[in-house]
C-alpha cells in the first residue's frame, strides 16, 4: 500500500524532502502503467540535476507536487523550493518579481530586492502556468535560461544565478506558440526534458487506490471515524470522466466523509449526479453548441468562445464560470485579459 503525500495541489499536502529522487516520490499514490511511466521520467530527470524541466498537465494532475518531487530529488534538495503563480501577479510587476530591482528602479523602489531567480539560490523556482508569460518578459526569460545570469531592473551588473527552473503548463505551448501568444524559442528551451502527467481517466485502477486514501486522510483530518467506500461508490467513481483530475476526486471524497452519516459512503454521497447538473440548472443547456465550419477554426478562438459563453451564461460571475470550465479563477480573469472579452454593459 503507498503511504503519504498524494498527486494533489491543496489541501496542506507538501512534498517530502530527500537526498535521493526515490525517496521524494515513493509516497506518491497511484500504480497505473502510466503513472510509473511518467515517475520513471521524474526520478531520472531529479538524480540527473537537469537545470531547466517542462511539467505538462491538466488542471488538478499534481504539476506543483511533482516540481516539488524533482526538487526534492535532485542534488540540491537543501536549497529552497521558491513557487510563482505566474498568472496571479500582474505583468507590470512579475519582471521586477522574477529579476528584482535596483533602488530607485521605478516609483516605490526604495531599496534595492533581490529577484526571486536569485532567492532560488541552488534549489529550484517553480513557475505555475508560464504560458501567461507576457510575451515581453519571455526573452528575457530565456536569455537567464540560457546564459544563466540576470539583470536586476535599473541594474547594469550581470549576476549569475544557480537554481533549476521548473516551469508547468496545462495547456499546449505548441499551440499558444500558433496563435503568437508564446515565444517558439522559449519554448523549445523549456521543452528540452518534458514530463508529461497523466490525466486521471488515463490511470487505470488509482482511482479506486486514490479515493480510498483520501477517505483515510478526510476521516483523519475531521476526526470522524473511518468510512468504507460501498462498491457502488467505487463503481461510479471508476466511471466518471474527472475533468478536474486528482484535485476533483479528492474533492468530491472529503464531501462525502464528512458529510455522510451511514456506516459506509454510499453511491448518493458522491452527489456526482448533481455536480454534472450544475451546468444544466444554470441554463447550458439552453445554449447552441460551438460551431466549427468545414474549413475549421483555431483552437485559441474555439477556447475563447466557451469562455466567453460560460461567462454570460453565469452572468459574468467569475467563480461559478471557473468551476463549471475547472479552471482556476486566476486562470478564468487571464484568458478574459488575453481574448479581449468584454461585459455586455462596458
Amino acid at each position: 500500500m503507498n503511504q503519504g503525500l498524494a498527486l494533489v495541489e491543496t489541501g496542506g499536502v507538501s512534498a517530502p524532502v530527500g537526498p535521493e529522487a526515490s525517496e521524494a516520490f515513493a509516497s506518491i499514490v497511484g500504480d497505473s502503467p502510466a503513472l510509473r511511466r511518467c515517475l520513471a521520467d521524474a526520478r531520472r530527470i531529479a538524480e540527473r540535476g537537469a537545470r531547466t524541466v517542462l511539467v505538462i498537465g491538466e488542471t488538478g494532475t499534481g504539476k506543483e507536487l511533482f516540481a516539488r518531487g524533482i526538487h526534492a530529488g535532485g542534488p540540491a534538495s537543501d536549497g529552497p523550493f521558491v513557487p510563482v503563480n505566474c498568472p496571479a501577479l500582474p505583468a507590470s510587476l512579475l519582471e521586477a518579481e522574477l529579476f528584482g530591482y535596483e533602488r530607485g528602479a521605478f516609483t516605490g523602489a526604495r531599496e534595492r530586492k533581490k529577484g526571486l531567480l536569485e532567492v532560488a539560490g541552488e534549489g529550484t523556482l517553480f513557475l505555475d502556468e508560464v504560458s501567461s508569460l507576457p510575451l515581453d518578459l519571455q526573452p528575457k526569460l530565456l536569455r537567464a535560461l540560457e546564459d544563466r545570469k540576470i539583470r536586476r531592473v535599473g541594474g547594469l551588473e550581470e549576476i549569475a544565478i544557480r537554481c533549476r527552473v521548473v516551469a508547468a503548463t496545462n495547456e499546449s505551448l505548441e499551440t499558444a506558440v500558433a496563435t503568437g501568444r508564446f515565444r517558439a524559442d522559449l519554448y523549445y528551451r523549456l521543452n528540452v526534458l518534458p514530463v508529461t502527467i497523466p490525466p486521471l481517466r488515463e490511470r487505470e485502477g488509482d482511482v479506486t487506490t486514490l479515493a480510498r486514501h483520501f477517505a483515510r486522510e478526510a476521516a483523519e483530518r475531521n476526526g470522524v471515524a473511518v468510512r468504507l467506500l460501498s462498491p457502488e461508490a467505487l463503481g461510479v467513481l471508476e466511471a466518471h470522466g474527472w475533468p478536474g483530475n486528482v484535485r476533483e476526486l479528492k474533492n468530491v471524497v472529503d464531501r462525502a466523509v464528512v458529510m455522510g452519516s451511514g456506516p459506509s459512503i454510499g453511491s448518493d454521497d458522491l452527489h456526482l449526479g448533481r455536480r454534472r447538473a450544475r451546468a444544466e440548472d444554470r441554463g447550458v443547456a439552453e445554449h447552441p453548441g460551438i460551431e466549427i465550419p468545414p474549413d475549421g477554426r483555431t483552437l485559441a478562438s474555439i477556447e475563447a468562445e466557451a469562455v466567453a459563453r460560460m461567462l454570460e451564461i453565469t452572468g459574468w460571475n467569475k467563480s461559478a464560470a471557473a468551476r463549471i470550465l475547472e479552471i482556476s479563477r486566476p486562470t478564468l480573469t487571464r484568458k478574459i485579459r488575453q481574448y479581449g472579452i468584454r461585459p455586455p454593459n462596458a
